[in-house]
């Protein structure tokens, strides 16, 4: 058969395109080879079970079964589960400019106003000047100074209060969350306005906003996974945060007219010269004409970091640490001890006896070992394809550091399911341990550009917190209950079932407690 030039054009092009195929296919199956392992899942779905109520438990079986990097596909997302120390260190240090972007979830962007807060905005020249913002000018060490009193007043009136409830039952962690909300009201917008009534919304309704938005925003959302469901909301989350995001937002902006007239009343501005309040801080900022003015919506969704980071986390561990000291009543005896020591009976803690208490450190940071408040901590998304371990991480993946399992491993700790609180005493003088990220082997709060900003708040208000109640009572479970250390997966890890403790007196005198 004689073949025409035309069909040795076509034959041609169907061997070039058939080459070019060959090689494209050989090309994706060795860089899908690059890819860490990991489960199948089903076609379409993907792996079901990352939509479990216990995310981190999963995980941490998976790691065992592939190793402590693994892949899974969930609908259109590429999920990444990092679970050891070292290839920790590679993402939040090594690479933390790669892995320094969120893939914030329509949970997220709605309550921040379309993600224009610290959390949840990529790491540009907004974020790093927000950023700069907070920890600089908001919560610097001076502000955090000049707020000492305020916080002594707050944890003044948790001591009274617990007092008034001797022999009854108390809810632990609902008393830390009180007390930590009430100062950071304080620190963002005075005393003063706390008062009106429009503002003070009654306790209970507060927290249950603040413990919903955490909540929503912990919540498996298939519209996360399923961009195309994204309107149609199955769960409803989008609506439920809108509706969070109206009650919070009516509160901010009573806030903001108030400001505005309390610094247009000449006498109330004069009073309060020397003494702002974070509120007044940013809107004073808002309205210079430089690359640090911002809008609105932003001072609110930088309000909205402060608020659920500053009032949930501390209360949840206020709750985890107790309930650790209840089920190990010798370290109780332990710490104890250490306050009547450096505080006495007589006395009751100021924020300057904390440097001292070494015993309740140690506590509190095994409490972050084993009940770390954010297990995978927040996802990381690299802004270019890079590797991890010897493994192709994709750009846009959904990168988790698996903290909880870290915090668990027997090849970094020993005895790793025991609460040990002696292992953070330090006793060597070489094995450090802080909230900063410098050992990768303790996570609590990650580490590089995107850990958490408020964290030398964080640990002042928990530790002066746990510091009062530990000093000023003693505490046992009502007749009949079961301690009880099951947790609840969510962005925020809780316990499944609050701990509820009875106080009884134990200071030498009446009107400490006044």
């Amino acid at each position: 058969m004689i073949l025409s030039n035309k069909d040795d054009l076509t034959l041609a092009s169907l061997t070039f395109l058939a080459i070019i195929f060959a090689i494209s296919w050989y090309k994706s199956t060795k860089d899908r080879s690059r890819f860490p392992p990991g489960p199948i899942g089903l076609p379409v779905l993907g792996y079901i079970p990352f939509l479990g109520p216990n995310l981190h438990h999963e995980f941490t079986k998976l790691a065992q079964r592939y190793g402590s990097i693994f892949k899974l596909n969930l609908g259109s997302k590429t999920v990444i589960v990092v679970s050891s120390s070292d290839l920790a260190k590679v993402v939040l240090r090594e690479q933390d400019d790669i892995f320094a972007n969120r893939d914030p979830p329509v949970a997220g962007l709605v309550i921040t106003y379309g993600g224009q807060n610290i959390l949840w905005s990529d790491n540009n020249l907004y974020w790093r000047n927000l950023r700069k913002l907070l920890v600089h000018e908001v919560l610097n060490n001076k502000n955090l100074q000049d707020f000492s009193s305020l916080r002594r007043s707050e944890v003044r009136k948790t001591l009274k209060y617990v007092y008034e409830n001797i022999g009854k039952e108390v809810d632990i962690s609902r008393v830390g969350f009180l007390t930590s909300m009430n100062v950071v009201i304080n620190m963002m917008w005075g005393k003063s306005l706390v008062e009106d009534e429009k503002i003070n919304k009654s306790d209970v309704e507060f927290q249950e906003v603040i413990s919903k938005i955490v909540e929503l925003l912990g919540t498996a959302n298939l519209s996360d996974f399923f961009p195309g469901l994204s309107r149609l909301d199955l769960q409803g989350v989008k609506r439920q945060m809108k509706q969070q995001l109206k009650t919070m937002d009516n509160i901010f902006e009573t806030m903001f007219q108030d400001r505005i007239k309390l610094n247009n009343n000449a006498s109330k501005a004069k009073e309060q010269e020397g003494k702002k309040d974070f509120l007044q801080i940013l809107l004073e900022l808002k309205d210079q004409d430089n690359t640090t003015s911002f809008k609105d919506t932003q001072v609110k969704a930088l309000l909205m970091d402060i608020f659920t980071g500053g009032t949930d986390t501390t209360s949840t561990m206020v709750g985890w640490t107790m309930a650790e000291l209840m089920q190990n009543q010798d370290v109780m005896k332990i710490v104890q001890n250490e306050l009547k020591e450096v505080v006495g009976l007589h006395n009751i803690v100021e924020e300057s006896h904390l440097s001292e208490l070494h015993h309740l450190e140690a506590v509190i940071k095994e409490t972050f070992r084993l009940h770390p408040p954010l297990p995978l901590l927040i996802s990381r998304s690299p802004n270019q394809s890079c590797m991890v371990g010897g493994y192709s991480i994709p750009k846009g993946s959904n990168v988790y550091l698996n903290i909880w399992s870290i915090h668990r491993d027997p090849h970094y700790w020993d005895e790793p399911l025991k609460f040990n609180h002696n292992r953070f005493l330090n006793l060597d003088g070489v094995t450090k341990f802080d909230y900063n990220g410098t050992n990768c082997n303790f996570l609590p709060f990650g580490s590089g550009k995107r850990m958490c900003p408020g964290v030398r708040l964080g640990e002042k208000m928990l530790m002066y917190i746990l510091a009062s109640l530990l000093h000023s009572f003693d505490w046992t479970l009502p007749d009949g209950n079961k301690l009880d250390l099951s947790d609840k997966f969510g962005i925020v890890m809780k316990k499944k079932e609050p701990l509820v403790v009875i106080p009884s007196k134990r200071l030498a005198q009446e009107d400490l407690y006044m």
